[in-house]
C-alpha cells in the first residue's frame, strides 16, 4: 500500500475506536475520564493524517486517482462518525452539542457528494477536493474539538470533581458558551457544506447533464 493511502486508512480504522471510546462511559457509567484522556488526542491524530496523506501524495509523486477518492471517503467516515457521538453527552444536563436536524442534513449532502464522484468515477473522472470543500472540511474539524473539549472537561469533572483543576473547571462552569458556540460552529460547516456542493454541481455539471 503507498504511503499517502495507509495513512488515509489510519481513520478508516481509528473512526469506530472513537465512536466506542465515546460511547462506553455512557452505555457503563464508567471510564468517564480514561475516555476524556483518549478522545483528543485521537480526533487530532485522525485529522493530522488528513494532512499526511496529501503531504506525501504530492511529495512522492502518489496522487491518484484511487487516492483523490479513498481520501474523502475516510473523511466523511470520520466525521458523520464524530457527529454522531455530538448528538450525545455523557451529562444528562447536556444532552447534546449538535442538533438531529443539522446532522440529518450534513449527512444528506455527504451521500449526495459520494454519489456524484461515483458518477463521476464511472465516466472517468476523479473528483478532487476543491478549496470550498477544504473550507467545509476545516469547519467540520473545528466544530468537532469545539463539541469535544467540553465534553472531555465534563468527564474530567465526573471522574475526579473538584481536583480537576482551573482549566477544566472553568470549561464546565462555562458550558452554556461552549454549547452555543459548538452549535454555531455546527450551522456554519452546514451552510458551508452546501455551498461547496452546489460548486461541485456547477463545476462538474458535464458529467450530469446526460444522465
Amino acid at each position: 500500500m503507498k504511503l499517502a493511502n495507509a495513512f488515509t486508512s489510519v481513520r478508516v480504522v481509528f473512526a469506530p475506536v472513537f465512536f466506542l471510546i465515546y460511547f462506553i462511559p455512557i452505555w457503563t457509567g464508567r471510564f468517564a475520564g480514561v475516555s476524556a484522556a483518549l478522545m483528543i488526542p485521537l480526533l487530532a491524530c485522525m485529522e493530522f493524517t488528513d494532512f499526511l496523506d496529501g503531504f506525501f501524495a504530492r511529495k512522492t509523486g502518489e496522487v491518484s486517482d484511487f487516492g483523490k477518492m479513498f481520501d474523502p471517503f475516510a473523511d466523511v467516515i470520520v466525521h458523520l462518525t464524530t457527529f454522531t457521538c455530538f448528538m450525545h453527552s455523557f451529562s444528562p444536563s447536556v444532552k447534546s452539542y449538535l442538533p438531529v436536524w443539522v446532522f440529518v442534513l450534513i449527512l444528506y449532502r455527504e451521500f449526495s457528494q459520494n454519489f456524484l464522484r461515483m458518477v463521476a468515477a464511472k465516466q472517468g473522472t476523479a473528483i478532487a477536493a476543491r478549496k470550498g470543500g477544504k473550507l467545509k472540511t476545516v469547519f467540520y474539524v473545528t466544530s468537532g474539538f469545539v463539541s469535544l473539549i467540553p465534553e472531555c472537561a465534563l468527564r474530567f469533572y465526573a471522574a475526579k470533581g473538584e481536583a480537576v483543576g482551573g482549566i477544566v473547571l472553568s470549561v464546565v462552569q462555562h458550558m452554556a458558551v461552549w454549547k452555543n458556540a459548538a452549535l454555531g460552529m455546527f450551522i456554519v460547516s452546514l451552510a458551508l457544506c452546501y455551498i461547496s456542493f452546489a460548486d461541485y454541481l456547477a463545476h462538474f455539471k458535464s458529467i450530469l447533464k446526460d444522465m
